[in-house]
């Protein structure tokens, strides 16, 4: 499926990933490119730093209820294509709202997201690069296919809505 532009209006409700940003964001995790801290206005923020590591993103994250979260983050996927990106993924994980597998995270260290997207072009084409990347670390296609599933269905739970800041871009 191609994820043509269609950027979020501020207050609008983000729409879900590919499935394959799920692993993105455990493979961000494992590889240690997720710096997050709190903010004095409660907010968490994060640097995450993409794959090659010629990029870095922005993440702020707020909880504005019980499965609410308002988000920003400057990866085109959240603010190009208006779905929830893999660094804001990255921090909903950290932050506990979303599961992890550290077996996963420890499996995609060092994967070439950014050369496969690049390359590949097809999401599902990359998914099985990073199936059998995993594989040779010694972690089943099924874990990671179970994992998947479980994180999708927690992130399909939640209301994530595009908040940029104040003055900022978005």
């Amino acid at each position: 499926m191609r994820w043509a532009e269609r950027r979020p209006a501020p207050g609008g409700r983000l729409r879900m990933p590919p499935r394959i940003k799920i692993l993105e964001a455990a493979g961000a995790i494992g590889d240690g490119r997720v710096r997050v801290w709190r903010a004095l206005d409660g907010s968490l923020r994060a640097r995450v730093t993409g794959s090659d590591g010629r990029r870095s993103y922005d993440v702020i994250l707020k909880r504005c209820g019980q499965s609410c979260y308002e988000a920003y983050s400057t990866d085109n996927g959240t603010s190009l294509r208006g779905y929830t990106g893999y660094p804001i993924i990255a921090v909903l994980m950290l932050e506990g709202a979303v599961p992890r597998d550290e077996r996963v995270e420890r499996a995609l260290r060092g994967f070439p997201w950014r050369e496969m997207n690049e390359r590949l072009r097809k999401y599902d084409l990359v998914m099985e690069e990073a199936f059998k990347w995993a594989e040779k670390r010694g972690v089943d296609r099924s874990i990671i296919e179970s994992y998947m599933a479980r994180a999708y269905n927690t992130l399909k739970g939640l209301t994530i809505k595009y908040s940029p800041p104040p003055g900022g871009a978005g």
